[in-house]
């Protein structure tokens, strides 16, 4: 999009500020971008209402990503975050010397809208093994992408996971996706990803020992009922890119982005608590936040949060707009993690481990300094394990020994025995549910001067919370 000259010069005076009363903290994965202390010079009515073009309602992906296109578009803005760091769901931390995810995440380097945002060499990314191990009838079974480990696919043919047609319609598949435009994927006709793997004729042996658990553990839902459209897009991210980690974890793609923005933009620990257009004829809208401070965006607002808080920021508070909330229950995953001695862990390939066996409540795991060693100490290895859905009726004591009962069976009690228990994280919103009927190219536009982004706007992928960041800052430029 080519710089608004006019634009830039009309609200060049507006800046805001982030008041050092308000203890904004610097997590440990924190920019120099985030705020600490008082900041730039700021424009304040008679009121005591602080102005600022635009205002940014949360640091996740989606939000960094409209707040990267604002600072493009020379457009002041501050950007709002709750918590006490930028990442939303992309969060990472540090815990005796290991990187532990805040839920298994994995990057696609072929992301079109991350390939045009992020930084990839400075990322460091380390790649996983292009293919899987499933777990199934009591060993272990490889299934290989035979474009890159051609003799793994061979020795394959003929294991339990799939027939020979089977893997013969993967390869038909990935030319189909490879050769669609992302736009006609997106808005194509759409069936749950179960009927359409059913129609390009898969076994039930191939949807059930590969499919469910490998597309369970993207989608958080091992039913496969989400929309054909995501499937076909992920499918075709997964066929020209690779999956990986950054070396520094997942939380590196946020900082990124946020380190990249005007010195002291972002206001953590800063809460929305109500939003209000300033009236029905112009766009400027104000936001309250819970300790009672008032601020102005004489653009408008960007609604970078979740679906739930969305619609109880819209819930009520929009005079004839009409009543926002989520619709379908939302994905829910628990990630574990253990450490273990390097020397015992039972692999050093950075491989994906899967669950084809139809038992347990394991989905999948891996050990993550196979992938990337500096996510565990030298001489340590760090095992992580997903678990799809909440878990809410076993507390964390029963989910961990469910887990270690269950993963001894797949390596060995003496393997998996030596292993200490390090954290878990119950996340109760890991993504949107989007089985069909879907809108993937929403318009983020709800009225003028109020925007929406995030993946529930769009795919619910990484790709999708960075696309739809620009799109609402698009929109907004649009208005003007």
């Amino acid at each position: 999009m080519p710089p608004l000259p006019s634009l830039s010069s009309a609200v060049s005076a507006l800046a805001i500020s982030a008041p050092s009363r308000l203890g904004v903290h610097k997590p440990t994965y924190a920019s120099s971008q985030v705020s600490q202390d008082a900041s730039p010079s700021n424009q304040t009515s008679p009121t005591g209402v602080k102005k600022t073009g635009v205002i940014v309602i949360g640091g996740g992906l989606a939000g960094l990503a409209a707040a990267t296109c604002l600072r493009a578009e020379n457009v002041p803005f501050v950007l709002l975050e709750a918590s006490d760091a930028v990442g939303g769901r992309v969060r990472s931390e540090a815990v005796d010397g290991f990187i532990l995810d805040r839920g298994f995440q994995i990057f696609i380097t072929a992301y079109p809208e991350a390939r045009r945002l992020l930084n990839y060499d400075a990322l460091d990314l380390r790649k996983f093994y292009s293919g899987a191990r499933i777990y199934y009838g009591g060993r272990f079974h490889t299934v290989a992408d035979p474009l890159r480990h051609l003799p793994d696919a061979l020795s394959s043919l003929a294991n339990p996971i799939g027939s020979v047609v089977d893997k013969i319609l993967i390869g038909l598949t990935r030319l189909r996706v490879s050769a669609l435009q992302d736009d006609e994927i997106l808005t194509a006709d759409e069936v749950s990803t179960y009927e359409l793997l059913k129609r390009i004729g898969f076994s039930d042996s191939m949807v059930d020992r590969f499919f469910r658990p490998f597309f369970g553990g993207i989608f958080f839902y091992r039913e496969l009922e989400t929309t054909s459209r995501l499937f076909n897009f992920i499918f075709k991210c997964l066929s020209l890119g690779d999956n990986t980690l950054p070396a520094k974890g997942i939380a590196a793609i946020p900082e990124q982005l946020a380190a990249n923005l005007p010195k002291c933009s972002i206001r953590l620990k800063s809460r929305v608590a109500s939003i209000h257009p300033e009236s029905d004829s112009i766009p400027a809208m104000r936001v309250k936040l819970e300790n009672g401070e008032m601020l102005k965006g004489e653009l408008g607002v960007i609604l970078a949060v979740e679906e739930s808080e969305a619609g109880k920021l819209l819930a009520g508070k929009l005079a004839g707009e009409e009543a926002f909330q989520p619709r379908k229950p939302v994905r829910s995953t628990v990630c574990l993690y253990f450490s273990a001695d390097h020397e015992r862990i039972p692999v050093k390939d950075p491989v994906l481990f899967l669950n084809g066996s139809g038992r347990g409540i394991v989905n999948n795991m891996f050990f993550a300094n196979n992938v990337a060693t500096s996510y565990a100490p030298q001489g340590k290895a760090l095992v992580s394990v997903s678990l799809i859905g909440s878990f809410e009726d076993l507390d964390d004591e029963e989910v961990v020994s469910l887990v270690l009962e269950e993963l001894s069976g797949w390596f060995g009690e003496a393997v998996v025995g030596a292993w200490r228990y390090l954290r878990m994280y119950r996340v109760r919103f890991a993504q949107p549910n989007q089985t069909p009927p879907t809108n993937l190219q929403r318009n983020p536009r709800v009225r003028s001067g109020l925007y929406l982004c995030g993946d529930f706007v769009t795919s619910a992928t990484f790709d999708g919370a960075l696309a739809s960041g620009r799109k609402a800052v698009e929109a907004l430029l649009n208005e003007r």
